[in-house]
């Protein structure tokens, strides 16, 4: 049995689309129907829409009034404006680059908001600076869309959630402040200098994983990169690794990446991995590192890798390399070892 969708986003957003159509002198009913939202709960205050009534109704909007930024700017975006930021963008060799055009080539569409891509070490940041300010009717829809449009294009175009670390909004909390959480998964904070989302700079490095046919495919419904969140992460797999020394249960990993555990099996899945392989190559190379740069004896260093005995230490270590502990570290001999304790080397990798 199919249950329908839950009703999630806040109306105030149809709100702020029905006076997108104020501002036009146009009649948004015929939008309101097709999306089957009743004219009445328009004044609701606590009103929800379903993510597919909220698609059917922008899409209808923008057509309708021939502005993809539905009332926002001084001008009109033409229906396609955004898509032509994306293909300007998928050309780009990573991530950053495409963020960087897509932020340049967003100025040559309207001067009312600047967008730009910052990076401080490892931390990436999307922020949008208002130049002027924008109607109060429309200023929140208009800033919290603009992320989630660039943000959307971002993970479709590398085929990578982007796990946004914080999202910040210079305006006192909404009535459906509780909303943003859904959309940016993560610290959300209102009343901040500017809008903008904090992420993993990692993700800059990654190449876009889609062509001009993707694209074409993509823009026949782009509306839901918007609205929902996109499900595989790319650096999943390189997290989990990094985390797996001080993390070493399902349960723990789950908790520090704020995932649950059942999502973070089927993501290791969806990447072809699995948290046991994740595991036991940690665990591989914490112990040829061992066996490299160290005088431990075999014992001691299964000990260290979590294995009960070197037997069974052994037996995994010829599975993963080929060779037995002793023949793999009689092989690198004539390089000799320093002496050296690895750091970390008494990091304990659950089974």
């Amino acid at each position: 049995m199919t249950h329908p969708a839950p009703a999630a986003t806040p109306m105030a957003f149809i709100r702020a689309m029905v006076a997108a159509y104020d501002k036009y002198g146009a009649d948004p009913s015929g939008a309101l129907e097709r999306a089957r939202i009743a004219p009445r709960e328009l004044r609701r205050p606590d009103a929800r829409v379903t993510a597919e009534q909220m698609e059917a109704f922008s899409e209808a909007a923008m057509r309708e009034l021939d502005d993809e930024a539905l009332g926002w700017f001084g001008r009109r975006l033409p229906w396609g404006s955004y898509g032509l930021l994306c293909r300007a963008s998928l050309t780009a060799p990573n991530l950053g680059v495409a963020l960087k055009r897509w932020c340049r080539h967003h100025r040559l569409l309207t001067d009312d908001v600047l967008l730009s891509l910052r990076v401080r070490g490892d931390r990436a940041e999307l922020v949008v600076e208002e130049p002027r300010p924008i109607d109060p009717r429309f200023r929140e829809f208009c800033l919290l869309t603009l992320l989630r449009y660039v943000h959307g294009y971002a993970c479709w175009a590398i085929d990578s959630r982007i796990r946004v670390h914080a999202a910040t909004f210079p305006h006192p909390p909404p009535p459906h402040h509780a909303a943003y959480s859904l959309m940016f998964p993560g610290p959300v904070h209102f009343d901040a200098p500017a809008a903008g989302i904090a992420f993993d700079a990692q993700y800059l490095a990654l190449p876009p994983r889609r062509d001009e046919a993707a694209l074409r495919a993509m823009l026949k419904r782009a509306l839901p990169l918007t609205v929902r969140q996109y499900r595989r992460d790319r650096l999943v797999v390189q997290r989990v690794s990094e985390l797996l020394p001080a993390h070493p249960t399902a349960e723990a990993l789950a908790s520090a990446l704020n995932t649950s555990v059942r999502s973070l099996h089927r993501q290791l899945k969806d990447e072809g991995t699995s948290l046991q392989a994740l595991k036991d190559r940690v665990r591989r190379d914490l112990a040829t590192d061992l066996l490299a740069r160290t005088t431990r004896s075999v014992k001691q260093v299964a000990l260290a890798v979590s294995f009960r005995n070197e037997k069974s230490f052994t037996r995994a270590f010829r599975q993963w390399t080929g060779d037995s502990p002793t023949e793999y570290r009689r092989k690198l001999a004539p390089c000799g070892r320093d002496g050296a304790e690895v750091k970390g080397a008494g990091a304990r990798i659950a089974r």
